[in-house]
């Protein structure tokens, strides 16, 4: 008797976890089938995907006290606040913690030889991160969520893991040679690229509704053009490093 009374909310939260993760599963192998010189291990990317998940939990403690001390500092400066929220508390949190993962599980990893592994990695790690996000929304708000989230934030995190992962691959490349300055560089606009990106996206989705926010369907839109030539173009030039 039990059994019949929880199936039905079972298997409806199993079909809003599969919407939830469908999505992100779509986007992973679009990624790895586009590494054509060296595939990199069943083992190393489940490490980055579990890697996007945990970033997930650090982002959700750092925007918490992020916005804890913003609401304190920014006063009554409604734009100051809205710029400050989702470039610095938000951007900044989700996108250093999924560039934090990623280097703990790839920099010094063996299998990190080509310079398209950067974008391998980063975008597992964030589409790990997107996994975990995208369940809690649609277990909260239902399958509308899980819709409206495949179409934007979920590719939205792997847009923003290409952008992440060229620059880190070409870091890599920098410190292999032994130049140190120039991957330092790198480094840092493999965080900073992101930051401003999810951070527009954020901002933009904030001021206009979904349903007529041309802006955000036209930002989404170009962000997606650019991110999938830049995914051809990269795999295309792909040397090993």
């Amino acid at each position: 008797m039990f059994y019949y009374l929880v199936a039905p909310i079972l298997m409806y939260n199993g079909i809003l976890v599969a919407a939830a993760v469908i999505p992100a599963i779509f986007l992973l192998v679009r990624v790895y089938r586009a590494d054509r010189l060296d595939k990199e291990s069943p083992y190393l990317l489940w490490e980055l995907i579990k890697g996007g998940i945990f970033s997930a939990l650090i982002a959700l403690v750092l925007e918490k006290i992020g916005s804890w001390v913003l609401g304190m500092a920014a006063g009554d400066n409604q734009a100051l606040y809205d710029v400050l929220l989702y470039f610095v508390v938000v951007a900044l949190s989700e996108e250093g913690a999924k560039l934090y993962m990623l280097h703990r599980r790839s920099w010094n990893n063996s299998e990190f030889n080509c310079q398209f592994d950067g974008v391998v990695y980063a975008v597992f790690t964030s589409l790990g991160f997107a996994i975990w996000e995208n369940i809690s929304y649609v277990l909260t708000f239902g399958f509308s969520a899980a819709v409206i989230r495949a179409l934007t934030a979920i590719p939205g995190h792997a847009c923003f893991g290409v952008f992440m992962g060229v620059f880190y691959g070409i870091a890599k490349k920098y410190d292999m040679r032994g130049e140190k300055s120039s991957a330092t560089l790198f480094k840092v606009l493999s965080l900073v690229i992101p930051v401003l990106m999810h951070g527009a996206y954020d901002y933009i989705a904030s001021v206009e509704q979904l349903s007529s926010g041309w802006y955000f369907w036209g930002f989404i839109a170009v962000l997606f053009v650019i991110t999938y030539i830049l995914v051809g173009q990269a795999a295309k030039k792909d040397t090993y490093i």
